[in-house]
């Protein structure tokens, strides 16, 4: 309150009243507009404030929304399992960088307005724009921390709200929005800003540079691997990338140009091999732990790709498997125990056949084995995943009958949390690992235990990966994001 007893007052910019539109991309470029409006005044404002110091005002703007209201229970013929409403009522998402997700609104507009011939209404939300996320494309602007401009932030700027940024949505039946609305969109927009900042900050890299296709992966090796590919594809015209982004936002074009070093690797590092269309490849180091495979997910969800793909290294369960083997997983043990919370240990986490086809053909083309001469390499079955990397040093009683139990033909502390991640947020997920260690059977992850078998696997387990999903990427659309991974409720965008 201020000294003569009054609210502080809001002041906001002047924005275009709510309208209807027919077409995707005229509704997306009002987003823009909306959107530009709104993080202009703020960081005006913020620049302001910190040059001549705080005044008696709050100032506030308001990210856009989609709305679009249905009246028939009419059943749609989509053969996708998003792009349409179940039923008659409000629907409506908050909306956040319409720059970069450009193409996917107006996919998902487009969708909309075709199944159910009625337009879509552009306007600004009741929900604020946290100062932080509004002024973050700004180099140099920096939100300093809680009184350390001398003056209470919060008085005068709307800050991101926890109770507001969170995985509702995903994790739960459909829940209406403050103003009864049902969501549109699987994640609101502040949700995604603070994603889209934490992804920065872990990777070292804008999400600008993010594809749709990413490898995950627990081994640093791969990121040389990874490079030497890009630089042969970059050489080649017709192969349809157009850069390779390492950590840093260092881009290269040119297959022999030099890759800037940074100062500090990030937590999890992140590589980018471009296409125009945003169709590459992206390879996150994740590191090791499911709390890393969880940290990177959580926030890479928020881009709405088209398939993640575990390649990392796993121990072998079987005395039958060497150093060097695949594991195709099939199934998952979940003993990691950062999910338990959004989802429970008993919801099965199924194999997804378009991309277990997509790998066992790619493990077949990369190592010339085919049918029954491929077994000798790869096995299929249930991979474990824990979240104690030193389990072999207390009773292993309990722990052996489990993984017996459950089938399981390797351990690792990432993979499942992965594939869970994946069912949560709808993003086909799926996992081939490379057997480094046999615990059980006294071959341990000893230093120079590694055979010439081992390394020439490994070299070649990322170009799997690679392979993968560039078959993934020429499947069809509506194969890949199929009602497997749909809830009885769901929102009509992907």
């Amino acid at each position: 309150m201020t000294p003569t007893g009054q609210a502080i007052p809001f002041f906001s910019p002047q924005v275009p009243q709510a309208e209807e539109f027919h077409t995707a991309e005229a509704a997306v470029d009002r987003l823009q507009v909306l959107y530009d409006l709104a993080t202009t005044f703020l960081a005006a404002r913020f620049a302001d404030t910190m040059r001549v110091g705080p005044t008696q005002q709050h100032f506030r703007a308001y990210y856009p929304e989609i709305r679009i209201t249905t009246t028939s229970f009419l059943q749609t013929d989509s053969r996708l399992s998003f792009g349409h409403v179940a039923g008659p009522g409000q629907y409506s998402t908050t909306v956040t960088r319409p720059d970069l997700f450009r193409s996917y609104l107006i996919q998902q507009i487009d969708l909309l307005l075709k199944n159910h011939g009625v337009p879509i209404w552009i306007g600004v939300s009741q929900t604020p724009i946290p100062i932080h996320f509004a002024v973050k494309g700004d180099d140099d602007t920096v939100v300093l921390s809680h009184g350390a401009a001398g003056f209470s932030l919060r008085d005068m700027f709307d800050v991101p709200d926890l109770n507001t940024t969170n995985d509702d949505i995903v994790n739960g039946p459909t829940i209406e929005g403050p103003d009864g609305t049902i969501p549109l969109a699987p994640f609101t927009a502040q949700r995604v800003d603070y994603s889209l900042a934490r992804l920065a900050h872990y990777t070292a890299t804008a999400p600008e540079h993010f594809q749709n296709y990413v490898l995950l992966t627990n081994y640093q090796f791969y990121v040389a691997e990874f490079e030497a590919y890009a630089r042969t594809q970059l050489a080649d015209p017709s192969s349809g990338y157009i850069s390779f982004v390492s950590s840093g936002n260092s881009e290269l074009t040119d297959p022999d140009g030099v890759i800037a070093p940074v100062a500090r690797l990030p937590q999890m590092p992140s590589y980018h091999l471009k296409r125009a269309d945003g169709s590459g490849i992206t390879l996150v180091n994740i590191g090791v732990g499911p709390s890393n495979a969880k940290t990177a997910t959580d926030h890479i969800a928020v881009l709405r790709p088209h398939s993640w793909l575990m390649v990392g290294h796993c121990a072998g369960l079987r005395n039958s498997q060497r150093l060097g083997d695949f594991v195709l997983a099939h199934a998952y043990l979940r003993e990691d125990k950062v999910l338990d919370d959004d989802l429970p240990v008993w919801v099965p986490i199924p194999a997804l056949a378009e991309i277990q086809i997509a790998l066992e053909t790619a493990v077949a083309d990369v190592t010339k084995l085919q049918g029954y001469e491929l077994k000798r390499i790869m096995r299929t079955g249930t991979v474990a995943t824990v979240d104690n990397r030193n389990w072999e040093l207390r009773d292993q009683s309990g722990p052996v009958q489990r993984l017996s139990q459950s089938r399981a033909v390797a351990l690792d502390m990432e993979s499942a949390t992965i594939a869970a991640n994946g069912y949560r947020f709808r993003v086909p997920y799926g996992t081939l690992l490379c057997v480094s260690d046999k615990p059980l059977h006294g071959e341990l992850k000893l230093p120079g235990m590694a055979s010439d078998f081992y390394k020439s696997q490994v070299a070649q387990h990322l170009m799997i990966g690679i392979k993968a999903t560039e078959l993934l990427r020429n499947m069809p659309f509506e194969r890949i994001h199929s009602r497997k991974l749909r809830s009885f409720d769901e929102t009509a965008f992907l």
